[in-house]
């Protein structure tokens, strides 16, 4: 989608909203999670991996256990590269086994479904976790593919014409996020 000019922008979370909802997250994870030195949060390139990190600060605050962080790359995994064009890839980074881990997959906005399935692809070269979850900050709609996230920050229906824009602190030097349309 080409923003025009006349675009209209919407705030729908503030930044005090943001880290409220990634507090809430992280609580229904240890909620959801029957042992959380098992437990594992990867992070979707770009915004699901401080994402990751934000939930995992909250998860050791709330347990005193700091769950192990990952980072990862799903370029290569993706079903539309004909349509997107081959992007230089971000180096996944995860120095640990999945194996018999509870794993969270971490990701900011939750579309078509069509990332997330690219991340279960890719997630089996590091090991076979005991389960796999989705937390995602906003969940839009329009699925393509059967997947529904277990850990949802926001509902935010939306036009298809839409975009919802997050906003992080490390990545862009502020924290929101906002609903753009005509």
């Amino acid at each position: 989608m080409v923003l025009s000019t006349q675009a209209k922008v919407v705030e729908i979370l503030s930044p005090q909203e943001l880290r409220r909802t990634a507090n809430r997250l992280a609580s229904q994870i240890v909620e959801k999670t029957p042992i959380i030195s098992r437990l594992a949060l990867i992070g979707i390139y770009t915004r699901g991996v401080p994402l990751a990190h934000m939930l995992a600060h909250q998860i050791e605050v709330l347990e005193g256990v700091s769950p192990e962080v990952g980072a990862l790359d799903i370029t290569f995994y993706r079903d539309d590269l004909d349509r997107i064009g081959l992007r230089t890839p971000v180096k996944t980074y995860i120095p640990f086994d999945l194996t018999g881990k509870t794993v969270v997959l971490v990701d900011d906005v939750i579309y078509k479904g069509r990332t997330i399935r690219a991340a279960l692809n890719a997630v089996n070269e590091y090991g076979r976790p005991e389960s796999i979850r989705l937390a995602v900050l906003v969940d839009r709609g329009h699925r393509e593919v059967p997947i529904h996230p277990d850990f949802v920050g926001k509902q935010l229906p939306t036009a298809k014409d839409e975009i919802v824009k997050v906003f992080l602190q490390e990545i862009d030097g502020r924290d929101g996020v906002e609903l753009i349309g005509d």
